[in-house]
């Protein structure tokens, strides 16, 4: 059974008007949505902005009316996934919280269970934001699909996992990754060792995520059996993916004409994810971003999809949403000035 909730609103004399509620809660999901030493529910006041106390099965919140309401929705959907067996984490907790402020008419479970990617035995994958919801929905209804926005957003780690779940599903016969081999003032020339030694480490996070996802044995043998292929971009020239899943990433380093060599690479049977962020460009001074083109000429064809992150899609460490807010409230402040120069 889901927790209750009664509100009692007042106005207390030197204040405005605040919110109480009583959230009942079914003592088998208690130990669950307090979490250890209560840690969840200080994340609850933390992102709601609300004082919340416990009289062991239920919780007594204060704040303002929204807040609480928006608490009360979160601890019920949260509670009937607890009781549907759900395993629920600390940062379940605050991804859920995230959710409901974001989308009031958010539904946990269509996060939490129904959109979770199954990529492999060893890994389920689920969308921790509204955005990451529609990328992956993006992905699955369309065949060319643009995830534009900053870094620690998902856009690379959900399209490796979509690439593996359509693996494993026999939905394509193989996956090819491939990056710009863009470099930020170093040159290949002076790396160590031939070609395919000399691009590893610009290719070296799509490895990781691959590894993440699968075994260390079988992404070898996928790898050497040339089931999934990690090349650098320029790799792609003169050939045609059919039955592949392709994902083109850092995307914003690539020219003009390396785009669209690479949008018409796509065969049947095929799917494609490029994904960027424009404000990481490394291309030398005077290069358009083939990325940036491509959004302007192609954002109207159908069958192609973009989608945009921002801040709020960020899922690494916290300080790296704060980071992300910074860097764009700096570039706000200095576009007037850049404009009238």
């Amino acid at each position: 059974m889901p927790p209750s909730t009664n509100y009692v609103t007042h106005q207390p004399d030197d204040a405005g008007t605040v919110t109480s509620a009583r959230i009942s809660i079914p003592d088998e999901s208690a130990e669950f949505l307090f979490g250890s030493f209560d840690t969840n529910l200080r994340t609850f006041e933390d992102l709601l902005g609300v004082q919340i106390r416990t009289d062991g099965t239920a919780l007594l919140a204060e704040g303002d009316a929204e807040a609480v309401e928006t608490l009360g929705r979160v601890v019920s959907q949260l509670g009937t996934l607890v009781a549907e067996g759900y395993q629920l984490s600390a940062e379940d907790v605050r991804r859920a919280g995230q959710l409901l402020l974001d989308d009031p008419d958010a539904r946990l479970c269509d996060y939490f269970v129904r959109a979770t990617v199954k990529a492999s035995a060893k890994r389920h994958v689920a969308p921790k934001s509204f955005n990451q919801r529609r990328y992956l929905e993006a992905i699955d209804r369309h065949d060319i699909v643009f995830g534009v926005g900053p870094a620690g957003t998902g856009k690379t780690y959900l399209a490796m996992a979509q690439a593996v779940a359509c693996l494993t599903a026999k939905k394509v016969t193989r996956i090819v990754l491939a990056r710009p081999a863009v470099e930020a003032g170093e040159r290949l020339g002076f790396l160590p060792g031939d070609l395919q030694e000399k691009v590893n480490p610009y290719l070296r996070p799509l490895y990781d995520a691959l590894y993440d996802m699968l075994d260390l044995e079988r992404v070898d043998r996928l790898l050497e059996r040339g089931t999934i292929e990690i090349a650098p971009l320029a790799f792609m020239r003169g050939r045609t993916l059919n039955d592949a899943f392709v994902v083109l990433d850092e995307a914003q380093n690539t020219t003009s004409e390396q785009m669209k060599m690479f949008l018409t690479r796509l065969g049947f049977g095929s799917k494609a994810v490029i994904t960027g962020d424009i404000t990481q460009i490394d291309l030398p001074s005077g290069r358009v971003s083939g990325l940036i083109e491509a959004m302007r000429v192609v954002g109207q064809v159908e069958g192609v999809a973009f989608v945009r992150f921002g801040d709020r899609d960020v899922v690494r460490h916290p300080l790296v949403q704060k980071i992300v807010q910074a860097y764009e409230a700096s570039a706000a402040e200095e576009s007037p000035t850049s404009a009238s120069t």
